[in-house]
């Protein structure tokens, strides 16, 4: 299988997407588009879309960011598996035409999910995850609401049983925690959750979020 990751800012790597590849004896490509002119796979040479974080909104009018969304859409009526994490969570609603806005809170540290739906076997009902968003979709009719928080219900959805959109984040480890703080820890000011850099340093990374991002690939590419 061919992965092809699109990653949209120099601290949001893949992750344990990483290790589920070279698991799975996958081939994965990593494609960054907001810095090599709009450089995208195209749908024929994709078999999976990874699709990370960044800064940006999938309401900025920048060209790439609209090709991104023709690819998506492309993929879609493909039917081919497609995971999004945060930004690339909104993109996906907003290539099935539904609206990103801003979100009611800013979450930006460690905070929990709850899980909505029993359709992947094996996932806890509770878990742990990094948040670093203010902004939120709107989930899909046609889609199923997959995680809520605390603050916000629209956290997860899935599609199709082969999409899947995460308003948060399962993907870091350690060492990508660590340089999203690093390089972004402006950002973490006035979120709801209070946290400092210090404090979302220091926790440690559950090891079952590992565990369920295996699961969550494994369920959209079976």
């Amino acid at each position: 299988m061919r992965i092809n990751v699109l990653q949209h800012t120099p601290n949001e790597g893949i992750g344990s997407v990483g290790a589920w590849a070279k698991e799975n004896h996958h081939d994965l490509f990593i494609y960054h588009p907001y810095f090599y002119n709009g450089v995208l796979p195209t749908a024929d040479e994709t078999d999976l879309l990874i699709i990370l974080g960044g800064p940006m909104s999938p309401n900025d009018s920048d060209d790439w960011i609209m090709a991104e969304r023709d690819l998506i859409r492309t993929l879609i009526k493909q039917q081919k598996p497609i995971f999004g994490a945060c930004y690339g969570a909104q993109q996906i609603t907003k290539a099935l035409g539904y609206t990103v806005t801003k979100s009611p809170v800013k979450e930006v540290g460690w905070d929990k999910v709850y899980l909505e739906s029993n359709i992947i076997p094996d996932i806890p009902k509770e878990l742990t995850a990094l948040h670093w968003h203010e902004e939120t979709f709107q989930i899909p009719h046609e889609a199923k609401l997959l995680f809520s928080s605390q603050y916000l219900t629209n956290q997860g959805f899935i599609l199709n049983d082969n999409i899947i959109g995460l308003q948060f984040h399962f993907e870091p480890e350690d060492v990508n925690v660590k340089e999203m703080v690093t390089n972004d820890f402006a950002y973490i000011k006035d979120s709801i959750l209070g946290q400092t850099a210090e404090d979302i340093l220091n926790f440690d990374v559950p090891k079952e979020n590992k565990t369920v991002m295996f699961k969550l690939l494994d369920f959209i590419t079976k």
